[in-house]
């Protein structure tokens, strides 16, 4: 390693019960650089950093830090060389406020008391360095998934790192808030701070990333400058092929019925949402864009029965109807693919056959139990048509990767043969391949006939997949947009109000 290394991975290689999840990788980060590592999922990108955080111990191979040479690192001896790591799933107390996540384990101390004030003062500095406007007074299990992010990237940023290792920071914000996120890096940057960033969003790799390595199923593929690649050389980099178009074409309006009403809602208001109303069509994929906070998750939940509304009528295929909870919305034929689907979608911990039969359950018992025969008939259909990789149906959920488990997710709500469908985030934090895929399938649920609201921070999503546009802002719907009128300046403007 020479003068200008923070970070050396020498021949690392990780496998479990046998199975070589990592294979010999090596790569170099320099300081004060943005280096980017791309990959599928299941590529070997988390497990790699894990090893370096000293989450996960090497099967062998050496992690060199600033010259210093480690066959395995903890947690603690990671920290003491610099090392953060954000990971995607928040490590935050929901009971906790803001400034108490900060500095939980390392609180400021006034005598025997703790210095709330101090706080309270540094959280909402680095906020401010951060340029995002969050209440360090309220609780995590009050504020959004967007913000979540911000508080662990501010638990970092409150580290003395050397190294910060970034999976997937910008996931669930916008694009303002990801501008803002960029700025910050930058002065991390310029203060000689390195960064590993992993990212599915190839365009913010060309925006911020110095070089790129490319893993592909565990092993190293190539490190490149990003000023001398393209997309198109990382896409076949990262899946081994060309990929063909990456959304599909539009389907004709002749191929739908594009009169049909299947739901209206009519003033729909609660504490988070004013007076929503609009029509979803069969056969239709509905977009619905906004910042975040501007009612869009908070719209599906309540036409879900996730959460209460206090005015406002719901009706599915011209009758007026109530949902008050989960139960009633899956029985009038809604489902609902949520934003968060580690702690909404999935029971992380339960099979694959577990969570894709739960919601169907009583249809697959027999008199006593469950009959085996129907259940298997229902589990083959689905992973077969999903396209999910896995070794066997009895393999706890969190042991997928990313893009499989939002499959999980898809076969579970497929499986109650639901005619209205509800996408929040439904790419968010998995690869291009398997976005191509999920992509594919929203125009197949389309051309089936049956209707999509589609919620979505990714404007190339929202203006190539969805036939009509809704935009929300603080609440309440300000337009309605063809797929024909519709553009990225004007989906924004209305989402800011103007």
């Amino acid at each position: 390693m020479d003068k200008e290394s923070m970070l050396g991975i020498e021949n690392l290689t990780k496998s479990y019960s046998g199975t070589i999840v990592l294979n010999r990788v090596s790569m170099e980060i320099k300081k004060g650089e943005i280096h980017a590592l791309i990959g599928e999922n299941g590529a070997g990108k988390s497990t790699l950093c894990k090893m370096i955080a000293g989450a996960v111990e090497p099967t062998e191979g050496t992690i060199v830090i600033r010259g210093t040479a480690y066959n395995r690192l903890t947690p603690k001896k990671a920290k003491e060389e610099g090392v953060t790591m954000v990971y995607q799933e928040f490590n935050l107390i929901s009971e906790m406020t803001v400034y108490e996540n900060l500095f939980v384990g390392k609180e400021i101390r006034k005598g025997i008391f703790t210095d709330k004030n101090k706080m309270m003062e540094m959280s909402r500095n680095i906020f401010r360095e951060m340029g995002v406007d969050i209440d360090c007074t309220e609780k995590i299990k009050d504020i959004s998934v967007a913000y979540c992010q911000l508080v662990e990237i501010a638990k970092a940023l409150l580290e003395d790192s050397r190294l910060l290792i970034l999976d997937e920071p910008t996931a669930p914000l916008t694009t303002k808030e990801i501008e803002l996120l960029f700025r910050v890096l930058g002065k991390l940057k310029d203060r000689g701070i390195s960064m590993i960033y992993i990212s599915h969003r190839l365009e913010e790799i060309f925006q911020i990333c110095d070089r790129i390595t490319v893993l592909r199923d565990g092993n190293y593929i190539a490190s490149l400058d990003t000023k001398g690649t393209t997309k198109e050389e990382l896409i076949r980099l990262m899946i081994g092929r060309e990929l063909s178009q990456e959304f599909p074409k539009r389907l004709l309006e002749a191929e739908c019925d594009g009169t049909k009403t299947v739901l209206k809602v009519e003033g729909l208001t609660n504490g988070k949402l004013k007076n929503v109303s609009f029509e979803l069509k069969q056969g239709e994929i509905l977009g619905i864009a906004g910042l975040v906070g501007a009612g869009r998750t908070e719209t599906a939940r309540a036409i879900f029965g996730a959460d209460t509304i206090t005015e406002g009528e719901i009706y599915i295929k011209g009758k007026k109807v109530k949902v008050k909870s989960p139960l009633q919305a899956i029985r009038h034929g809604i489902g609902l693919i949520p934003e968060d689907r580690k702690r909404q979608g999935v029971m992380l911990w339960q099979s694959v056959s577990d969570n894709i039969s739960l919601v169907v359950i009583q249809e697959l018992a027999g008199r006593l139990l469950v009959n085996n025969k129907k259940e298997k008939a229902l589990l083959d259909k689905e992973i077969n048509m999903l396209n999910i990789k896995l070794q066997s149906v009895k393999q706890p959920v969190e042991s997928l990767s990313g893009g499989n488990q939002q499959k999980v997710v898809l076969a579970k709500w497929l499986a109650t043969k639901c005619d209205i469908l509800i996408f929040d985030e439904p790419t968010r934090g998995i690869d291009v391949g398997a976005k191509k895929e999920i992509y594919d399938f929203l125009f197949r649920l389309k051309k089936e006939g049956k209707s999509v609201i589609l919620i979505s921070s990714e404007m190339s999503e929202i203006l190539n997949l969805s036939d009509r546009i809704l935009v929300m802002y603080e609440g309440r719907m300000t337009g309605e947009l063809g797929y024909k009128d519709a553009t990225q300046e004007l989906v924004l403007r209305k989402a800011s109000g103007m």
